[in-house]
């Protein structure tokens, strides 16, 4: 085993600094320096190709820059490892989800979205997505509730905490018509 001066094996070494390199990256796209942060994200993902927390970054990054298109395959990647964090798991599932939509792939973001929901099902962000993107399948009813119950169940807005029993009640069915005498 190769040590270097300061007793550290080569891996701890690759490891500090492939941790520092994310952060530094991460702390470029925070600061609003997006194309930066892309640079050395993609240039980290080509050194850790398999590494589903830089490609979510990674991917994450292309999203903000609008390259959309660019970013499902490190969504992917990001997804199909297994040490990703549910955090990012969430945000990972959502990017794609979204990007998908975005891009015109309704059905995929719909699986994606519906597949996020299975793991994480009161996740708000995931539910959104899906509503917008069964909206674009031409799905109207389901986008409907999904919406009317994440709003009822977690808007505090008086006027909706006023309405929320019948809000929740319509949710349901949006057709149900109470016929007269």
């Amino acid at each position: 085993m190769n040590t270097d001066n300061t007793g550290n094996t080569g891996t701890e070494n690759t490891e500090s600094s492939r941790d520092e390199l994310l952060a530094e990256a991460v702390a470029l796209r925070t600061r609003g320096e997006a194309e930066k942060a892309r640079e050395r994200l993609v240039a980290l993902a080509d050194r850790y190709p398999g590494d589903a927390v830089i490609a979510y970054q990674t991917a994450w990054t292309h999203d903000a820059l609008g390259l959309e298109a660019e970013a499902v395959a490190y969504y992917e990647t990001a997804l199909a490892g297994a040490d990703l964090p549910d955090a990012d798991r969430r945000g990972a599932l959502v990017g794609l989800g979204s990007t998908f939509r975005i891009l015109g792939r309704y059905e995929q973001a719909v699986v994606t979205l519906r597949g996020g929901l299975a793991e994480f099902p009161d996740d708000g962000a995931l539910r959104t997505f899906l509503a917008m993107a069964l909206f674009n399948t031409g799905q109207h009813d389901e986008a409907m509730r999904i919406l009317l119950e994440l709003l009822s169940s977690t808007s505090e807005d008086p006027g909706v905490l006023a309405y929320r029993s019948a809000i929740s009640h319509y949710a349901k069915d949006l057709r149900e018509v109470v016929q007269g005498p």
